[in-house]
Parts: C-alpha cells; sequence; structure tokens
C-alpha cells in the first residue's frame, strides 16, 4: 500500500510554507546600553530532514503509519475542528529568564531575549544561582491575561510551560527543575488553566522537547556539556549521523525528562493543544516517539506541525509558517502562523519595534482569506506584567474584532481569485470584503464574483444599510463607497451572495489604486526556485541559478491603463549584480540591478510606464545573467496607475 495515501491532504502539501531561512531583521531602537546584535540562532526548528537516515528512523515511521498514527487519525480527524474554526489565538513566552529582558552583565541585545542562556552562553550553575533562584513575579493575574485575551478576541492560549532553558513552570515531580526553585511559590499553568476556563478558552502549552540546556544528555548546551545541536554545531546539523554514540544519552533524556514532562502535563492540566518547536535536534524516531506518548496519553488533544516531520509528511495536526512571517504563500490545509508584537517573543525591554493593531488586524484578515490562524505572541516581563504597548496592541485588535469578529471566526478560505484591495473571507452564503485600499473614485469592484449579490453592507453598520451595487459586467460587481473609508484599519463590508461561487477568472487590477503582485503569489514553472519564510523583505524567491527558472503572473484590466512599474528585489550577498527582463505581453523591459548594500532591506528597481489594454495581460520575469552565487532575490512588482 501507497502510505502517502494514509496521509491527509495537509500533510502532503505542509512544505509549500517557507521554514528554511534564519537571518534575524535588525531592529532601530533608542536605547543609552551598547546593545549586542541578535543572535543568528535564534530561529530555531525550521529545518526538515528530507530523507530517513538511521534504521530507528526507518522503524518508527514504518510502525507509525501501518498502526497507530493511521489509527488515530482516522479515528479523531474531528479534534481539529474547534481550531479551524477559532482562527485567532494568543501565544505567551514567559520564564525565569524574563527579568533579564534581554539584559546580561550590564549589556543588553537585540533578539530573542528567551534564549539569552545560549546567546550570552551563561553557565548552568550561574544560571540557576543568578537567574531561577532570583524568579519572582508579583504581578503575575493569569484573569487578567486571561481576561486580555479573551477581550482581545482570542479563542485559545498557549503558554511555555518549559522553554529551552529547561525550566518548568509548574511544579513538576517527575523531573524536580522547575518553578518551586524560584521566589514564586505558586503554580501559574494550574491558575492560567482555571482562568481559561472561566472565559471559555481553549488551553495550552508551548513545551521544549528537543532543546534543553539544563539537561547533561539534551541536544544544545555545547557551552557546560560539549553537547550536539548547539550553535558549535559539532558533529553536524544531524548530528546522529556523525556521532551515533550520543543517541544513548538523546535517548535518556527523552525518557527522563521530556517524555515524562509531557505526560504530567497533560494528566495536571487536561491542555486542549500542545505546541512544540526545533524538532531537528532530535533524531526523527525519538520525536515520533513523543507523538505516540501523547496520542495513547489523550488522544482528543490537537499538535502544532513543529513535532515530528520527514519530507512532506508531518505528524502533527496542522503546518506551521516559520517565525515572524507577514506574508504568506498560497498553501492548502489548517495552518497557522506565529507573529509577535515586537520582534523578539520573551520580554526584551531594548526592543522598540512594536508594530500596530493594523498590522495585526490585516494580517489575521490575510491569515484566514487563505485558510490559516494566527496565534500572536505576547512576552510579559520578570513581574509578570504585560508592558503598556502590548496592551495597547491587543486592545486595538479588540476592539475591531468586537465589530467584525464574524469575518474571521469559522470561516473559509477565498474562493474568488486576489483582490488588489485587500481580502475576502467566506462563510456559507456569505463573503466578507476586508478592504485595505480604499478605492479613490469611490467604486470598489470584486473581480471574479460570478453569484447574485442579494444584499451588501458594511459589517460595523448595526442597520445594515445597503451599499449601491452594480453587475459590471459578467465576472465583475461594483460597491459604491463613500469618500472616507470607515475604518482605517481594515473596512468590512458584508456581502449575501446566491449562487455558486468559482474562481473562473484571473485577477483584476485596479486602474486607479496601485496593485502589488507578489512572487508569492506567481507561478513558477521553472524548478529550483526556494522561498523566504514570509517576512517584511523575505516574501521573497531564492535560490535563482538558471535561465530556465522564471516567474510569472496573470492578470486583467477592464480599461485601457498606463501604469508605472517597479520591480522590488533585494540580494542575498553584496556581490550579486546581475541582469533580469520583465516581459508585459509582448514588450520587453531588460533591467540590470545591483546588489543591495545593507541586509534586510529592499530596492525598487523602475521599469518605467508601460501602457496596457482592456483584457488579460501576462508578465514574465526572466534572468539574463548574474555574479555570484545566485540572482537577485524578486519580492513583488509594483503597478501604479499614472494620472488617476
Amino acid at each position: 500500500m501507497n502510505h502517502l495515501k494514509l496521509i491527509d491532504k495537509k500533510m502532503k502539501t505542509s512544505l509549500h510554507l517557507s521554514w528554511m531561512f534564519l537571518a534575524f531583521c535588525m531592529l532601530h531602537i533608542n536605547a543609552q546600553n551598547v546593545l549586542m546584535p541578535a543572535s543568528s540562532g535564534d530561529e530555531q526548528g525550521l529545518e526538515i530532514p528530507k530523507s530517513i537516515i538511521l534504521k530507528q528512523d526507518k522503524d518508527a515511521y514504518v510502525d507509525a503509519l501501518k498502526t497507530w498514527y493511521t489509527d488515530d487519525f482516522k479515528k479523531n480527524s474531528h479534534r481539529l475542528d474547534w481550531f479551524a474554526e477559532a482562527k485567532f489565538g494568543c501565544f505567551v513566552h514567559w520564564g525565569v529568564s524574563s527579568p533579564l529582558a534581554g539584559e546580561w552583565n550590564g549589556v543588553g541585545a537585540l533578539g530573542y531575549a528567551e534564549h539569552i542562556m545560549r546567546s550570552r552562553k551563561i553557565p548552568l550553575n550561574g544560571y540557576k544561582e543568578k537567574v531561577v533562584s532570583a524568579f519572582d513575579a508579583p504581578d503575575f493575574d493569569a484573569d487578567k491575561w486571561m481576561k486580555t485575551a479573551k477581550e482581545t478576541g482570542m479563542k485559545y492560549m498557549i503558554v511555555t510551560a518549559k522553554h529551552h532553558d529547561g525550566v518548568a513552570m509548574y511544579p513538576s515531580n517527575v523531573y524536580p527543575y522547575d518553578i518551586r526553585l524560584t521566589k514564586f511559590k505558586r503554580d501559574p499553568m494550574k491558575e492560567l488553566s482555571a482562568a481559561a476556563k472561566k472565559y471559555g478558552i481553549k488551553f495550552g502549552f508551548y513545551y521544549s522537547h528537543a532543546f534543553d540546556w539544563e539537561h547533561p544528555d539534551a541536544p544544545g548546551n555545547d557551552w557546560d556539556f560539549g553537547n550536539p545541536g548547539g550553535d558549535k554545531q559539532l558533529h553536524g546539523n544531524n548530528w546522529w549521523e556523525n556521532y551515533p554514540e550520543f543517541l544513548p544519552r538523546a535517548e535518556k533524556y527523552v525518557d527522563e525528562k521530556s517524555i515524562p514532562q509531557i505526560l504530567e502535563l497533560i494528566s495536571m492540566y487536561h491542555p486542549d493543544i500542545l505546541w512544540f518547536d526545533t524538532p531537528h535536534k532530535l533524531p526523527l524516531y525519538l520525536n515520533i516517539k513523543i507523538v505516540k506518548a501523547i496520542r495513547t496519553a489523550n488522544s482528543n488533544i490537537v499538535v502544532n506541525g513543529r513535532l515530528a516531520r520527514i519530507g512532506s509528511v508531518n505528524f502533527g495536526d496542522y503546518a506551521n509558517t516559520g517565525d515572524r512571517a507577514a506574508f504568506f504563500r498560497p498553501n492548502q490545509g489548517v495552518w497557522e502562523a506565529v507573529p509577535t508584537t515586537n520582534e523578539s517573543y520573551g520580554y526584551n525591554k531594548f526592543d522598540n519595534s512594536h508594530k500596530s493593531p493594523q498590522h495585526f488586524v490585516r494580517l489575521l484578515a490575510s491569515a484566514a482569506a487563505k485558510g490559516g490562524n494566527i496565534l500572536l505572541n505576547v512576552g510579559p516581563d520578570g513581574s509578570g506584567a504585560w508592558d503598556v504597548k502590548d496592551v495597547a496592541i491587543f486592545n486595538g485588535i479588540g476592539k475591531w474584532m468586537q465589530v467584525n469578529s464574524a469575518s474571521i471566526y469559522a470561516t473559509t478560505r477565498n474562493p474568488l481569485p486576489l483582490q488588489s484591495w485587500g481580502e475576502i473571507t467566506q462563510k456559507a452564503d456569505t463573503l466578507y470584503l476586508h478592504v485595505f485600499e480604499w478605492p479613490k473614485d469611490g467604486k470598489l469592484t470584486v473581480g471574479g464574483l460570478n453569484a447574485n449579490v442579494n444584499k451588501a453592507f458594511f459589517l460595523a453598520d448595526l442597520k445594515k444599510k445597503p451599499l449601491t451595487t452594480k453587475q459590471m459586467n459578467a465576472t465583475d460587481f461594483v460597491i459604491s463607497l463613500p469618500k472616507q473609508m470607515p475604518d482605517s484599519l481594515s473596512t468590512v463590508i458584508k456581502l449575501e451572495v446566491k449562487g455558486k461561487l468559482e474562481n473562473k477568472t484571473l485577477q483584476l487590477l485596479s486602474t486607479t489604486n496601485k496593485s502589488q503582485l507578489l512572487v508569492f503569489d506567481a507561478k513558477a514553472p521553472g524548478k529550483g526556485f526556494s522561498y523566504g519564510d514570509g517576512k517584511k523583505n523575505k516574501e521573497f524567491a531564492t535560490n535563482w541559478i538558471s535561465d530556465a527558472q522564471y516567474l510569472q503572473w496573470e492578470f486583467r484590466t477592464n480599461d485601457a491603463v498606463v501604469f508605472d512599474v517597479k520591480l522590488a528585489y533585494n540580494t542575498a550577498d553584496k556581490n550579486q549584480n546581475g541582469e533580469v527582463v520583465l516581459e508585459i505581453d509582448d514588450t520587453k523591459y531588460p533591467l540590470s540591478y545591483n546588489a543591495t548594500k545593507i541586509s534586510n532591506t529592499n530596492i525598487e528597481l523602475p521599469v518605467g510606464s508601460v501602457t496596457l489594454t482592456k483584457g488579460n495581460h501576462k508578465m514574465k520575469l526572466s534572468l539574463v545573467k548574474f555574479e555570484g552565487t545566485q540572482a537577485m532575490q524578486p519580492l513583488s512588482v509594483m503597478l501604479c496607475p499614472i494620472n488617476k
């Protein structure tokens, strides 16, 4: 039997999310302290092994697919129902390192503050003495945390029960390196679990199963123990290939700490969901062993996509994007993105790069329109309080959700072509139009809408005053709008429709407002492209090394139009100059480009004025020549109407 037939479609397509890129965006801050840059090892757990290496891996893989995993999946496919409908959750990174706030011995640092033990190579004994034993949280209020999440419109919460530093944030009798060693003599997990029930929020835990800097037999701590899996990359990325002598020790860690604590969390708190990370620190068979232990203990628990995976097979219930994605590639199945309010998951007092409520509202709509969830992270400070900047973000989102949550919860992905003005979500015979770019001429055209519209009105309008509508042609529908955008975060229009909704037309570009065609949405007939992880300026195609590779977009216009066209790109290195050709219909535009001098920035390369007739159009980006290891990394093509 072909085992792929036993794998749900969401597992076979989960790799369409880009998980492979590990660079970290630098932040602009104002601080008195001398700051270290973000550590290159902050983002962990994105690598995916493409083939089975060990006999143990093969045995565990085959056993899972032939027996328990397949049986479990058939019997418990319903367990993901609540998650798929929830759409919006709260991620909380909080632990004994939170009081440090990104600072050690008077020196602050950007990056993931919760990684400070690793990034500063703090000795375990020193960490126990100065960090663990000193931890206290006089302002911790589980009810306040949960109430804030509830008022923000979040349906589930995941909190760090044990992060990579190995400290359990609850009393663990199976491995008592835990909260009882601190000054904080309470059980925050118990209090949060109770508060979640009070507010009707699903609750679960983040648990670092494969990366542990306390246990002498776990991967990760190469400064105290000389173990593989750390920044020194001792014995390589897949250490089990080159250092099989360490396998018995890794097994000891999993059997002695990881699995017992996971089962303890299940028995003590009855979580709805468990969230894991860094599976590449362990060989596949040990990750599968952990999955099996969870399924045996409670088959109703939802498990995220960063626990056990190989090639296109993911043993979790859904897929995860990389950290802090702001753009999403089209993908099938259920998935989840994990943005954070600034650029650190744990509390970092030096990181003032907080994004606006508008950013997250639009991210939430974009994810829902593509079938995904947003798990928005906040890092409380060492006292247990939330930063006022984070509270303001949550309040702003909550205000919007109080009015517009129907356009998010239990919706399905956009059934129509992409729209240049925003996103679309669907619920049965209702379409929700999330308008980000307000039409300058007051006419919002919904491209590809071939069903009858019974009524259109602003979702925020309690009186449901109808908007003036008109069928423009066989495939497009026009809504007349007021001059001013009612809600700058995202104005939602509710369309009640009748008839079958089908994506049968090309994307319609506006002739009055700018349109951005993302590389993430382009066709790539030539093999070999990889893609960025979706962070700002990383929504690119990369590994462009052959003229057989190209990107292609198809779109249409309802009128003749003149566009000012620009190509946004960056380069991986400072010596990657070259030449590309942007071909629009039958006209070619040769473009010489220079390497970007500053990392994580992009350049807008002018293409010029392009005149298009009414109708369908094709645009193709091809490679002519390049210097260095690869060509440019294109991000998008911007088309701005001239004299409109």
